[in-house]
């Protein structure tokens, strides 16, 4: 076979490698290249080819450890997991013991809790930094005054918005000599009215009513909660509502607001026509035709912004032992004609009740005083013990059950034949049962339980 041109890659022939580049220059087209002395050389057409290959081709060289386990080992031992057991930190060299991934005495049990705590909170760091930033944010809310100012902000909490009344002789008695039961009750009353306005932000008005005598040739004992509400009108301005409460008064449920238990739902909880419970047989509405449709309305224009005055009725009527009023220029009329000397010199006589029987005067005989009236189921916000009321018996619609949580209690008349002290004592214990904390229950069921315990075994020897 012959070729009719060199197969040489260089021009005019020859080799690149200096092995098999031909020592004569010839055009003879010879495809044997020969030597100096014109003797055969013993380079051959097969060495030369496979050497050109190997030029022109992949490299002479090969890698080493080319299975699977040899080209994937780094990435397998990069994926497990490491362990750093306590060892010593103090080698130049990344080798040595302890420096590595195993310490065969590094550190112990609690080296490796340790560095398998650190593992789970190295991948749950941005939860933990979550956490510690809820816990630290609630714990400044709750133990700095944060808590106390967005419960008094209006659009917020709303608690400014609300003032408690609480008449107490606490300079001393008036028209007695106070013992110490008297002295316990009012220390209960008011620490109990002071947790609760604390808890909501409320504001709480004491009145010391020792020193409200304002004529000096008689004491307007009972009457002077009239007074009382014109004062708190003109020293909390900002406050909407004002609730009066009896010394004798216990709030059980402090977990109630005043917002979420009346107001956010004020139309459902009250009612304006007195015919639902009338004990005083009131004639409503009026029957004179010279009152405008309003006036002779059943309830009102039945918007809840109406009503200024809300009062419960127990079995004899009006009861003013735990009662609201809204700022309003109605009530300012209200309280004007209401603390009228001239109507007191002329009725006080006739009235039992005093201011109580006042205010039902004026309730049947005032027109305008009924458009904003509103009553309140009296469990609602004054809850009878069974002493009170109690001529039919127990009666659900005034005495306190336990089961329904009522609001507040009201030992009205406990001073007439029954123990004040007793009840109020009696009644704040089981506050504070029904209330207890989940630690609280705890504690208490082991001290049940060893208490049973005991008798047990004192019974069996």
């Amino acid at each position: 076979m012959s070729l009719s041109r060199s197969p040489s890659p260089q021009p005019g022939g020859g080799w690149s490698s200096p092995g098999l580049v031909a020592p004569y220059n010839t055009a003879s087209g010879r495809a044997t290249p020969t030597t100096a002395n014109g003797g055969p050389t013993t380079v051959t057409w097969a060495s030369a080819k496979a050497k050109s290959d190997e030029i022109n081709g992949y490299p002479a060289f090969s890698t080493r450890h080319d299975g699977f386990f040899g080209r994937h080992y780094r990435s397998l031992s990069n994926s497990l997991p490491r362990f750093s057991l306590g060892g010593r930190r103090d080698f130049a060299d990344k080798e040595k013991l302890g420096r590595g991934r195993w310490s065969p005495n590094g550190g112990g049990r609690l080296g490796r809790l340790r560095t398998l705590l650190g593992g789970i909170l190295r991948r749950m760091r941005l939860r933990v930094l979550l956490l510690l930033g809820l816990l630290l944010t609630i714990s400044l809310f709750y133990l700095t005054p944060m808590h106390h100012l967005y419960l008094r902000t209006g659009f917020l909490g709303g608690g400014n918005k609300f003032v408690i009344i609480l008449a107490a002789n606490e300079g001393g008695g008036v028209m007695e000599w106070k013992g110490p039961r008297e002295w316990a009750i009012e220390r209960d009353s008011v620490k109990n009215k002071k947790k609760y306005a604390k808890k909501w932000g409320y504001d709480l008005e004491i009145v010391d009513m020792s020193t409200k005598k304002r004529y000096a040739h008689e004491w307007r004992e009972s009457w002077e909660k009239v007074d009382t509400m014109r004062n708190c009108l003109k020293k909390y301005p900002n406050a909407q509502w004002f609730w009066w409460m009896d010394l004798n008064t216990f709030i059980m449920e402090p977990s109630y607001s005043l917002q979420s238990h009346i107001f956010n739902e004020l139309g459902k909880n009250t009612y304006r026509d007195i015919n639902i419970y009338n004990p005083l047989n009131i004639t409503h509405p009026m029957d004179s035709l010279q009152l405008d449709d309003l006036s002779r309305s059943r309830d009102g224009d039945g918007k809840d912004g109406s009503i200024d005055l809300i009062v419960p009725q127990d079995c004899g009527g009006f009861n003013l032992g735990s009662f609201f009023m809204r700022r309003s220029a109605w009530t300012d009329r209200l309280l004007d004609i209401w603390w009228d000397p001239v109507g007191y010199e002329q009725k006080h006589m006739e009235w039992e009740h005093k201011e109580q029987d006042a205010l039902e005067y004026l309730y049947t005989n005032q027109a305008w005083v009924r458009p904003h009236t509103a009553f309140i189921p009296q469990r609602k916000i004054n809850s009878f013990p069974p002493g009170a009321c109690s001529e039919n018996g127990p009666d659900p619609r005034f005495h306190y059950n336990e089961k329904d949580r009522d609001f507040v209690v009201n030992m009205a008349g406990c001073g007439w034949g029954r123990d004040c002290w007793g009840e109020m004592y009696s009644y704040r214990e089981l506050s504070n049962k029904l209330n207890r904390t989940w630690w609280e229950k705890f504690k208490d069921w082991i001290s049940d339980t060893v208490k049973h315990l005991r008798q047990g075994g004192s019974q069996g020897t």
